[in-house]
């Protein structure tokens, strides 16, 4: 699936930034032909991924959980290492599968109590692999996610895939949390100048720079400079020109460049407007 050298190192960036979203349990074994065990939060390799992206210029993150198992191993990271920020959700394809959906969401709940889970996330609608049967236990998962991110004042990051309007419908009938993050955005310029309307962030991803994806270079294009982010979503979605390499938080670097060439912002600033967005979305890391 990825190349198994590892990417270049990018240059690093004259400004930090933060990726405001990615998997650090899946980075050194997710697509792996021996599926090795998630390493412990305190493990060396994810230390390792830490100082390589604080190196490259991106020097706090976001790690984000999708279930029960992955949000515990987010807070325990975020608990251990000053430049991490926690998010806890279960994401809204595991919803309908799940066997006692209240019981995870009351674990996800007392997760989003403590003080280094930033969010709740990544939660949301994903109508291309849960089909009509499964949708309405997703629905109901991300309406609790939403209750929840408000009563705990934590910010909501939403996966949305192919929802885009009931996403938008579900957040205005049950009062959007006070931040809400559209993470790996993947709107049109239309559903960006929606989100700007609402005050949501959107978090782009390394597929902005994809030669397809003129889409989301037109939704960068017209969203408010203070409420876009960058992420990696990793290991997923390395950018240009590291795409089909595993890509690690370090590899942020590439897309914050890019946008600031696409958007002709200078470079520092643009990096320094990244860092404040991400902060005014999550909060402070130290």
């Amino acid at each position: 699936m990825y190349r198994s050298e590892p990417a270049p190192a990018p240059e690093p960036l004259p400004f930090p930034v933060a990726d405001s979203h990615t998997h650090l349990d899946l980075v050194d074994t997710f697509g792996t032909e021996d599926e090795p065990p998630v390493p412990a939060p305190g493990a060396p390799e994810v230390r390792a991924r830490l100082d390589e992206a604080e190196a490259a210029g991106v020097a706090r993150i976001v790690q984000v959980g999708t279930d029960v198992a992955s949000a515990h191993w987010a807070a325990a990271l975020a608990a251990a290492d000053p430049r991490v920020l926690a998010a806890a959700a279960l994401h809204p394809n595991d919803a309908p599968r799940l066997d006692d959906l209240d019981a995870a969401l009351a674990e996800i709940d007392a997760l989003a109590a403590l003080p280094r889970v930033a969010a709740l996330g990544e939660t949301g609608l994903d109508y291309f692999r849960t089909d009509e049967a499964g949708r309405a236990e997703q629905q109901r998962s991300f309406r609790a996610h939403i209750a929840i991110a408000k009563e705990r004042g934590k910010a909501l990051v939403i996966h949305d895939r192919d929802a885009h309007e009931d996403v938008l419908a579900l957040l205005d009938r049950d009062g959007a949390p006070d931040r809400v993050v559209l993470h790996c955005f993947s709107g049109d310029a239309a559903f960006a100048k929606e989100c700007a309307r609402r005050g949501f962030f959107m978090s782009f991803a390394g597929n902005v720079t994809f030669k397809n994806a003129q889409h989301l270079r037109d939704a960068a294009a017209v969203a408010p400079p203070e409420l876009v982010l960058v992420e990696t979503d990793a290991p997923f979605m390395a950018p240009i020109p590291v795409r089909g390499y595993r890509n690690h938080p370090a590899l942020t670097n590439y897309t914050a460049r890019f946008l600031a060439d696409h958007l002709e912002r200078d470079l520092a600033a643009w990096c320094e407007r990244l860092w404040a967005n991400t902060e005014a979305a999550f909060g402070a890391w130290d």
